[in-house]
């Protein structure tokens, strides 16, 4: 194509990122191989174990003001 520049891009090759879990899977980066911490295999969102815990009473004291403000 007229006007575009040859040799702009970055190289972009396929690279192996592994998680602390075990797996590992291929993309595309320019910074090589890396491995990360947590991933869609080990997340608890991902996997369904992902667990909702009240402290302090926090959804106790909201449906109280919630039904407080109802009533008035």
């Amino acid at each position: 194509m007229p006007g575009v520049k040859a040799d702009t891009h970055p190289d972009y090759p396929v690279v192996t990122i592994s998680c602390a879990c075990g797996s590992s899977f291929e993309s595309r980066s320019t910074k090589g191989d890396y491995s990360v911490e947590v991933c869609s295999e080990c997340h608890p969102f991902y996997t369904g174990t992902q667990k909702l815990i009240d402290v302090g009473g926090r959804v106790e004291r909201f449906n109280k003001r919630r039904a407080k403000q109802a009533s008035s």
